[in-house]
């Protein structure tokens, strides 16, 4: 029996560059018809001929990095289901921020699904981050025990602090005595995550490994030579403090270390510029037999360094000029870019801004934006000719599919009833003010927006109705693959 019927909606999926009207049936949280004409029991909701969009898989989020995780996952699930997200997958490590401490994952992560659990408005996953040597041996029990099959890799964290420059990287990664975060252990890393998915081979396509792709040694010189000609301030100084070619470099190591220790699955993430996405298009043609995939943010897509509002932008990698901007979008249109996410990390204004408030340098990294993932890709996407598929391909299905979501990432029978409507002729304005997250300002305030998130259902629960969000938490873990 269907629970619940959508009428009158344009459904969009990645198979087809434009949407096609059609009623979606809805049973026991999945879907079960996608065709015109049907008729319910249960009930309906006319969409009104909006479009009808496979819910966001947004695979890049930092719950509980700033604020305590509870709180994160209630308030910042709901600002994501304001922006079409029905799963997130949310970044943590041992160390300081996240939940302060070290140790096993074994330990450390059990209590992250507590402290998580019951909370969220959307659905969830984790991607882990292997910090030390021991967390290494624990990657293939991580995979089968907890369900996580994606894991990271910070590749300035060794030599360079998460907000600028840092001379006890050690102690802000709480590594054990005698170990260092750098290339060697990034290398056994690799081998780590080649070597769980040599031991699960019905796993190992969705056994995958995440890179942020920076160099802390010529951040590091960078800033200095920024700081003393002092000529530059605000965006434009962080820009220039962590240059294009420390992104690309970064992407060649990170690229040959993959070949040399033939790990195939590796995702380069927020590319931020013309030269890193120049420098991971050149890797993927020099390494054919690595499944490279390409993320980029829409912080990145929409803003630069004179548009966005105030160094509340401040984010690493950082925004980068216009230049750099258009560069994005012309990888984004010719299909090099496999998706596009948030980064969300929110970071409120007493954290963020330091003494002085105006000084970037001293600013916290980081910003929410999971509100404006969908409606700002599709304004601005749409204005450039990217189709509604392409969009749904970057935003849900392709995501889902690298990260083990088997019934995720598209509107079809037998998928997980995860849908947001989209009024694509509703022309709004960005407002911090108007987002469900606890951060008091963005750094799209003011931006204009042509596509706006009206209705959210997770599993087919409406958790956002006429723009607001509504009922329980509904969101659940997913230990992947599922």
């Amino acid at each position: 029996m269907t629970d619940l019927l959508l009428k009158n909606v344009k459904v969009v999926t990645h198979e087809n560059d434009h949407p096609v009207e059609a009623d979606i049936a809805i049973a026991d949280g999945r879907i079960v018809r996608v065709e015109p004409g049907q008729s319910a029991a249960g009930e309906v909701i006319d969409g009104g001929g909006k479009l009808a969009f496979p819910g966001v898989v947004d695979a890049h989020q930092h719950w509980g990095i700033y604020n305590p995780l509870p709180e994160d996952t209630e308030s910042e699930s709901r600002a994501s289901a304001q922006g079409g997200v029905t799963t997130a997958l949310t970044y943590m490590r041992t160390g300081q921020y996240y939940l302060n401490r070290g140790g096993p994952y074994a330990e450390f992560f059990p209590e992250v699904l507590k402290q998580a659990e019951g909370r969220a408005y959307v659905d969830y996953g984790f991607h882990l981050a292997p910090m030390s040597s021991g967390h290494i041996g624990e990657l293939p029990d991580l995979v089968e025990r907890f369900g996580v099959p994606s894991f990271k890799i910070f590749m300035f964290y060794g030599g360079h602090g998460l907000h600028g420059r840092s001379d006890d990287q050690r102690a802000f990664l709480m590594l054990p005595e005698g170990e260092r975060y750098d290339y060697a252990h990034f290398e056994f890393v690799m081998r780590g995550v080649q070597a769980a998915r040599e031991r699960l081979p019905e796993l190992a396509g969705e056994i995958s490994l995440s890179l942020h792709c920076e160099t802390a040694e010529i951040m590091t010189a960078y800033t200095k030579l920024v700081e003393e000609a002092g000529d530059l301030s605000g965006l434009a100084a962080y820009s220039a403090s962590r240059p294009p070619h420390s992104e690309g470099l970064a992407v060649f190591i990170a690229s040959y270390l993959a070949h040399e220790t033939g790990l195939a699955n590796i995702n380069l993430l927020h590319l931020s510029s013309a030269k890193a996405l120049d420098a991971a298009v050149r890797m993927a043609a020099t390494f054919p037999h690595i499944d490279f995939r390409r993320e980029v943010t829409i912080g990145h897509l929409l803003a630069d360094i004179d548009t966005a509002s105030g160094i509340g932008a401040k984010v690493n990698p950082p925004i980068r000029p216009r230049e750099d901007v258009e560069a994005l979008w012309g990888h984004v249109l010719e299909g090099t870019v496999d998706w596009v996410v948030s980064d969300h990390a929110c970071c409120r204004e007493e954290l963020k801004f330091g003494e002085p408030s105006d000084n970037v340098f001293v600013a916290k990294a980081g910003f929410g934006g999971a509100e404006y993932l969908l409606p700002g890709l599709i304004t601005e996407g749409r204005r450039r000719g990217l189709p509604y598929g392409r969009i749904a391909a970057l935003t849900s299905w392709n995501p889902a599919k690298r990260y083990g979501l088997r019934t995720k990432g598209t509107i079809a029978p037998g998928f997980d009833a995860d849908i947001c409507l989209v009024d694509p002729g509703q022309t709004w304005t960005v407002r911090a003010q108007d987002s469900e997250s606890t951060q008091e300002y963005t750094p799209f305030e003011g931006f204009e927006l042509t596509a706006k998130v009206t209705d959210t259902f997770v599993r087919g629960n409406h958790v956002l109705d006429a723009g607001k969000i509504v009922g329980r938490p509904v969101g659940r873990y997913v230990s992947r693959p599922a």
